[in-house]
C-alpha cells in the first residue's frame, strides 16, 4: 500500500487541551534542563581551568548527577586532579574519565573522607606514617587550600610514595 498522506488539522483528536499543556511544560522543563547542564559543564570547566589543570580539547558533558570528562592531559597527577576538581562539587554523583593521558604513570589511590578524619590519620592508614600526611596535602593542591580543611564525603587523591 505505500505511503499515505492525511490532513494534519482534519479528525478525530487524541489529545485534549490539558495534554497538549502538559507536553508543552515538559518540554519547558527539558528546556531547562539542558540549559543547567550546559551551564554547570562551563562552570566545571572553568574552575578546572581556574586551577591550572591543563586540559587540551577539552570536553565537559553534565547529563543528570554524571559528568562526562574528556580531552588531553600530559601527567596522569593532571588527570586524577581534574576528575577530584569535577567530581567534588555539590550534585555531582559521578565522573566518568574519559582523559588521555600523554605519559601514562602508576595511578593513585582515592579515599573518600569520613567524619574525624584529618590527613595525618589518613596518612597513617594508607603510609602507615601519620607524618607523611603533606604528600597527600600536595598531591591534592590546589582544590586543597589547608590541610586542615577537609570535609566528609570529600574525595581525595593518595599517590603512592615516591611520586
Amino acid at each position: 500500500m505505500g505511503l499515505l498522506s492525511f490532513v494534519t488539522s482534519a479528525g478525530k483528536k487524541l489529545l485534549g487541551k490539558d495534554d497538549e499543556e502538559e507536553i508543552q511544560l515538559e518540554a519547558q522543563a527539558e528546556a531547562r534542563e539542558k540549559l543547567r547542564q550546559a551551564r554547570m559543564a562551563a562552570k566545571l570547566q572553568d574552575h578546572v581551568k581556574g586551577l591550572g589543570l591543563e586540559i587540551h580539547d577539552p570536553k565537559f558533558e553534565v547529563k543528570g548527577d554524571t559528568v562526562r570528562l574528556g580531552g588531553r592531559v600530559s601527567k596522569q597527577e593532571t588527570r586524577e586532579k581534574a576528575v577530584l576538581a569535577v567530581g567534588n562539587h555539590e550534585g555531582i554523583a559521578s565522573v566518568d574519565d574519559r582523559l588521555e593521558v600523554e605519559s601514562p604513570e602508576p595511578e593513585a589511590t582515592f579515599y573518600t573522607v569520613v567524619r574525624g578524619d584529618t590527613l595525618s590519620k589518613i596518612a597513617k592508614e594508607h603510609y602507615g606514617n601519620a607524618m607523611k600526611y603533606p604528600v597527600i596535602f600536595e598531591a591534592n593542591k590546589p582544590m586543597l587550600e589547608h590541610p586542615d580543611r577537609i570535609y566528609p564525603g570529600q574525595v581525595l587523591r593518595i599517590p603512592p610514595l615516591g611520586e
